[in-house]
């Protein structure tokens, strides 16, 4: 399983999810190009001092991670989608997140295998892109019984 981050916006959710993915053993794919420098030191900055623990890896771009998945893409999004809940994930799954200020463009929606939402109070527009990562990948590890 892998958590990806397309196009990050903010260092400090970049860096949240690094963290959670460090500390879950879950690889964190980062689609470039980032919204803010990525280097160790913006990490840092960020509070992420579980760099070294995570296994990151950098695409420099969406094509060229496609070209390396294996697995389904599962796309987090806020469009008219499945429940997260009601998914059956799978060990080998990439969960895609968006970018915070936009989140996906059409080609990403349009390549991914299953897209899914989390039910939420009508007339709020999203939850924070960290905390939905979260929510998504600990249903997947529950389900999967992936949990380290």
């Amino acid at each position: 399983m892998r958590l990806v981050l397309f196009e990050p916006d903010i260092p400090q959710n970049a860096g949240s999810l690094i963290r959670l993915g460090a500390c879950m053993g879950v690889a964190v794919d980062i689609v470039e190009p980032c919204g803010f420098v990525f280097s160790d030191a913006a990490m840092r900055r960020a509070g992420m001092d579980y760099l070294g623990h995570a296994e990151v890896v950098r695409h420099v771009s969406w094509s060229a991670f496609i070209a390396q998945a294996t697995g389904r893409i599962v796309l987090a999004t806020t469009r008219p989608a499945m429940p997260y809940a009601d998914f059956l994930f799978a060990p080998d799954d990439s969960i895609v997140l968006g970018r915070e200020s936009a989140g996906v463009p059409d080609a990403v929606h349009d390549r991914a295998d299953a897209r899914l939402r989390i039910p939420m109070k009508s007339g709020l527009r999203s939850i924070n892109v960290a905390q939905a990562g979260a929510m998504i990948l600990g249903e997947a590890l529950r389900q999967t019984r992936l949990f380290p």
